[in-house]
């Protein structure tokens, strides 16, 4: 199947013609035909998946045949995400699929003057982008008006959950218009998410397109086993390979995030963090210089495992393994992007083991073991998994309990399922051109 197949207008095709895109992915295929057709669609999706293009580009479709009015147009799409880098991302991928037609999008989020977006507002968007507390407080100010809005997409539903937006989610589609077209996204869903997609979605088409974690198949895993106290010592050394050209290094904690880069840089390699605590201008600067090549290993938490799209990231460095299985596809998947390889290296100290093994657990393979470091620790490695039993998740605020016991290693085939569909670029007999 390509784009064409799926009956989207021209000017859309021109636009995915120049990024590069031919063949939809998996649930672009399901999910674009439905919404085309008026229907509410639930998602079962992570990121990765090209779940962004399966609603943008419906929405432009849908705002592109609608009739022009007079004076300052009114919002006709809201799409709610729970970060700022992630909504800026979506206002990105909306500006490059909407390149060829006269719509204009804004994206809103905190840690930043609201006066530039204020004035944006005044002069009318067909799309707005939001991070729920910005889209709050300037509905309170009266500068934002949901009265026609006709599109609403929730996005990463499961990570609003986390960060404890849902009440806030709660509180704008009571000021949403009743007739509306509604999608949903979530990774995961627990009791609350399911609750609350029954309370606005209508006789939804659910697409599940990856049920089970799959890690990326161009992605080389591997787990070393080390004291925590050493971790520092293992990652500089690491770090000091010329091969390691962009590095995205991996904490469970903003303070342990800020602590690391010190570290590091009493090692003389430039590092910067980012997470939730720094203001808007400071992970805007990071990423800025992460992207362009200037800055050479970013320090995150979670904050940034979803939606951070960097292509040239050669290494992903688990500094801390993470308590969510979910968490840990999500984070190597920053690596080994568009088509390129990449490498996920994962420390596992004394008291993460039982981390360890809930993500083979989840992921359905065995991550292999590197012990040809100077500070392998055999006592952290944890005790193999009997067949068919799952592991003990343990606390999943902080590290789990874990004996020093022995035990056999994880080495095993490094085998991966497919990556949910690779786009390929559209050869020049199957290019489109515009009138």
């Amino acid at each position: 199947m390509t784009f064409e197949d799926l009956d989207l207008i021209d000017p859309l095709l021109d636009a995915l013609d120049e990024e590069g895109y031919d063949t939809p992915t998996a649930i672009q295929e399901k999910i674009i035909p439905a919404l085309l057709k008026g229907r509410d669609c639930l998602g079962c999706a992570q990121t990765g998946t090209g779940k962004t293009a399966a609603f943008a580009l419906p929405i432009l479709q849908h705002l592109a045949a609608g009739p022009d009015r007079p004076g300052r147009r009114p919002i006709r799409a809201l799409v709610l995400s729970p970060t700022r880098e992630l909504a800026a991302q979506i206002g990105e991928r909306l500006g490059a699929y909407g390149r060829f037609l006269h719509l204009r999008h804004l994206v809103i989020f905190g840690g930043v003057g609201q006066g530039p977006q204020v004035t944006a507002l005044r002069r009318g968007v067909d799309t707005l982008v939001a991070t729920p507390g910005r889209l709050l407080d300037l509905l309170g100010q009266g500068h934002v008006d949901l009265r026609d809005v006709e599109f609403f997409v929730l996005d990463e539903a499961d990570r609003m959950l986390d960060m404890g937006f849902i009440h806030d989610i709660r509180k704008v589609l009571q000021v949403l218009p009743a007739k509306r077209q509604n999608l949903l996204f979530s990774a995961t869903f627990p009791p609350a998410i399911v609750e609350l997609s029954t309370g606005f979605l209508h006789d939804p088409l659910r697409v599940d397109v990856a049920p089970k974690l799959v890690a990326v198949e161009r992605i080389d895993q591997k787990v070393m086993f080390v004291a925590h106290s050493n971790k520092k010592l293992l990652l500089a050394q690491l770090l000091s390979d010329p091969a390691v050209y962009q590095a995205i290094v991996f904490t469970r904690t903003k303070h342990g995030a800020n602590r690391l880069v010190k570290q590091l840089e009493q090692n003389d390699i430039g590092a910067e963090a980012i997470h939730g605590n720094k203001s808007q201008g400071a992970r805007e600067r990071a990423l800025r210089a992460f992207r362009s090549g200037d800055l050479h290993v970013l320090v995150a938490t979670d904050l940034a495992s979803r939606g951070l799209d960097v292509e040239a990231v050669t290494h992903v460095f688990n500094y801390d393994l993470p308590n969510e299985p979910e968490s840990y596809v999500h984070r190597i998947g920053r690596t080994g992007r568009a088509g390129r390889d990449g490498m996920a290296v994962s420390f596992c100290d004394e008291t993460e083991g039982a981390y360890l093994r809930e993500i083979e657990w989840s992921t359905g393979q065995a991550i292999p073991v590197d012990d040809s470091h100077n500070w392998h620790y055999p006592a952290a490695i944890p005790p193999p998994l009997k067949p068919g039993t799952r592991p003990p998740q343990g606390n999943r605020r902080g590290p789990p309990q874990q004996g020093r016991s022995g035990g056999g290693s994880s080495r095993g085939p490094n085998s991966s399922g497919g990556s949910g569909g690779q786009r390929q670029r559209r050869g020049d007999g199957g290019r489109r051109r515009r009138n």
